[in-house]
């Protein structure tokens, strides 16, 4: 009950006095390495869970739970043995399958057709999964809205809330309330700290809640210099989180981080405000009925496409991403040969995490890779394994596995002044490059996640950018590649654009989201 809580110290001290009276029940030493891994301490949750093996070596639960522990700690390869000897011992264990299936996405094996096919089986058939693991799953809105809600019933059904108490004083402003584990050097903070800076205070008072690590660095110091009030509710479990953000008289909860790694959904199944809103952080549905609206734009979310979300769509005028337009690029930005790049020759780029790399795209990369002499494909060495498995792949294709230069995880500013080259889809990755002056561009698809770059190229004026099927998406690579005159016109209009379109003008986006909050709070 207190891990359910998550009063995760107190209930360590119980399983440690159940451990004490009966050494070999095998579940205890699985709940004590839950709670271990709740509080980071993730060497000491693995050990726990070993001990559970060595006593019931079929317990499922504890193989399933081991993986997790050993993906925290990024050591892939011993976690997915984990996730596929839980699976293994409990075939009806669709969470199981979903993560070793996502593993061996971002791990960059494509072997799992038949799986893959039985996992959506099992979703359609009203079993959940991990949200995000649906995202890598299939680019179908009313699948992901299916899995959400039955992910939200299960895991976060939502609670009896009691009135809502007086709210304190007024002084006629609205009161926001932003709610993320992100309030350090994260993407997230990196897109919204000028907007936070930004807010008009004669309207709003702006109030940030974090539950997640307490990183004091300077991006933390920026947004506690930019709201007026910043809560540590780290130490408070769900209902007691919700309850502060009613007596603080919140009108506006803002999830920032929905379904994503770190994200604490239970605090809005509490009810946190009596508007409660998705943002930014998770690109679907919550499935859940009390996200009573989800930011977008007509682009992300078009009018067609209501009936694959839970929440009432609040459109945006324009695109739906806030970007801070005080972000600072290293300088002098570092040469190619620095960077592993070769001096000359044309360089594809996509710098995604690697399970967003699927076979389809890849094909068309390698074969770009072997029309264009000289050229290079740009990637993020998201681990050793993906690396490894993209130039083995790449060498079945018939390309020197060598033309795939792998560039590691850097600062935000040292990651802006490399982006120098061309990039394909992504989010946040997405705006930073053209935030630096690189193109990019999209074949946008069905759901939320597959159409954020469309949306970012439509407010910075480059739609050309944008195409309708592969075969487009492969033809205008192509033809940028080998063209040079075209793609420097396109970087001499993304530079124009670059100060004058909407796309990075933060203090426009802070008006219009501050309207829409406001819209959101009239209709009550």
């Amino acid at each position: 009950m207190l891990q359910d809580l998550n009063r995760f110290a107190e209930a360590l001290t119980d399983q440690d006095r159940a451990i004490a009276l009966a050494p070999s029940f095998a579940l205890a030493h699985v709940n004590r390495g839950n709670a271990l891994q709740a509080l980071q301490r993730l060497p000491e949750a693995i050990a726990a869970y070993d001990r559970a093996i060595e006593l019931a070596p079929a317990q499922a639960l504890a193989h399933r739970n081991r993986g997790a522990a050993l993906k925290g700690l990024k050591r892939l390869d011993e976690a997915l043995a984990s996730f596929e000897a839980a699976w293994t011992l409990d075939p009806a264990d669709t969470t199981a399958l979903s993560e070793a299936l996502f593993l061996n996405a971002q791990m960059g094996c494509w072997t799992d057709h038949d799986r893959r096919a039985e996992l959506a089986r099992r979703v359609l058939g009203g079993e959940a999964i991990p949200p995000f693991h649906v995202f890598a799953l299939a680019d179908d809105p009313q699948l992901q809205l299916a899995n959400a809600r039955g992910w939200a019933h299960r895991h976060f059904p939502p609670q009896p809330v009691p009135d809502f108490p007086a709210p304190p004083a007024r002084d006629g402003r609205i009161r926001i309330g932003y709610f993320s584990a992100d309030f350090y050097n994260h993407a997230t903070m990196a897109l919204m700290a000028r907007m936070f800076e930004r807010h008009d205070r004669t309207r709003f008072e702006v109030h940030a809640f974090s539950y997640g690590p307490q990183i004091h660095d300077a991006v933390r110091a920026r947004v506690i210099d930019a709201v007026e009030h910043f809560h540590d509710i780290s130490r408070l479990d769900d209902a007691a989180a919700a309850q502060l953000s009613r007596d603080l008289g919140i009108d506006v909860a803002v999830d920032l981080k929905g379904y994503t790694d770190k994200g604490r959904p239970g605090i809005f199944a509490w009810r946190a405000a009596r508007h409660q809103v998705g943002y930014l952080g998770y690109p679907g549905t919550m499935g859940a009925d009390y996200i009573d609206h989800m930011i977008a734009d007509r682009v992300t979310v078009p009018e067609t496409a209501r009936d694959g979300y839970s929440e009432a769509i609040a459109h945006l005028p324009g695109c739906y991403q806030v970007n801070d337009s005080a972000r600072a690029i290293a300088a002098p930005p570092p040469s190619r040969v620095g960077l592993g790049l070769p001096e000359q020759g044309f360089v594809f780029c996509c710098f995604n995490g690697a399970y967003k790399i699927t076979p389809a795209a890849f094909d068309i990369w390698m074969r770009l890779l072997a029309r264009v002499e000289g050229s290079v494909l740009w990637l993020l060495d998201d681990n050793p394994w993906a690396s490894a498995s993209l130039r083995r792949e790449a060498a079945i294709r018939g390309v020197d596995p060598f033309r795939l230069v792998f560039a590691p995880r850097v600062g935000m500013a040292e990651h802006l002044a490399r982006l120098d080259t061309f990039a394909v889809n992504a989010h946040t990755t997405a705006s930073e490059a053209l935030w630096a002056g690189l193109p990019l561009m999209t074949k946008p698809g069905r759901s939320f996640v597959a159409r954020v770059a469309a949306s970012l190229l439509q407010a910075v004026d480059l739609p050309e950018l944008i195409v309708a099927s592969a075969e487009d998406y492969e033809a205008l690579a192509l033809a940028l590649a080998t063209d040079p005159a075209r793609l420097a016109a396109i970087k001499a209009r993304l530079a124009a654009n670059r100060t004058t379109a909407p796309l990075f003008d933060t203090e426009r986006f802070t008006r219009e989201i501050e309207d829409l909050f406001a819209a959101i709070v009239a209709r009550r």
